[in-house]
């Protein structure tokens, strides 16, 4: 991916922000296949002439096939500090995702217990205590519907690996595209789910100044259609 395409959503001296295309690793995995890490590292390198190793810290991941904002740390101070950021739950994560079946109600706080299968690299869902589950939570509202599909609003309150795709999953209502969980085909022409991390809210670790960052849908039919 050249740097001509990449999508700057934030910067400053201390944080990165991109909008992840879906497909594209968030951090090296064993494809080898190019991830957002050695994205950043090349855009900064190529903006400031930099020789050498350039530092850029995965602040939290994305699934592979999820797209949207992504936070990458230029700095380890920085990078420690928004740790404790999301340690502490002080960082409001916005996701839309488009399901093909209306959820039971138009809003709701979903709770289950998850178990993730390394094996498989999928997580289970129970809905009472699991003796190797961990809690999860997240809110969801309706925000709009076409003839086929609802759009929905999902602020994840835990942040569990698969969460958002899982509990949505577990309510009947699978994310388009996403085959792990349920949903009957695959996405055309993308390598990913329509799962999209809209935005993302902190106090900026050292300014101390409330920061919004917004992230574009992909360009098909159905993000589209609810733009």
């Amino acid at each position: 991916m050249s740097n001509s395409v990449i999508e700057v959503l934030y910067e400053d001296n201390h944080l990165l922000a991109l909008n992840k295309p879906c497909g594209v690793p968030s951090q090296p995995d064993v494809t080898k296949d190019e991830c957002m890490i050695d994205i950043a590292k090349s855009y900064l390198k190529n903006k400031y002439n930099k020789s050498g190793n350039v530092f850029a810290g995965l602040i939290h991941r994305l699934d592979r096939p999820v797209s949207g904002v992504i936070l990458i740390a230029k700095t380890s101070k920085s990078l420690q500090r928004m740790n404790q950021l999301f340690k502490e739950r002080k960082v409001k994560k916005t996701y839309w995702a488009v399901v093909k079946n209306k959820p039971p109600h138009e809003q709701g706080l979903l709770e289950h217990w998850l178990v993730k299968n390394s094996e498989k690299n999928k997580t289970l869902v129970y809905t009472f205590p699991h003796k190797h589950g961990h809690l999860a939570q997240l809110y969801y509202k309706v925000l709009d519907a076409s003839r086929n599909f609802y759009l929905l609003e999902v602020n994840p309150i835990t942040g569990r690996p698969h969460q958002i795709r899982a509990q949505l999953a577990a309510i009947g209502s699978p994310i388009k595209g996403d085959l792990k969980y349920g949903y009957d085909r695959s996405n055309k022409n993308t390598a990913g789910i329509s799962l999209h991390a809209r935005s993302i809210e902190f106090v900026h670790p050292v300014k101390k100044e409330l920061l919004f960052i917004q992230a574009d849908t992909p360009k098909d039919d159905v993000w589209q259609y609810f733009k």
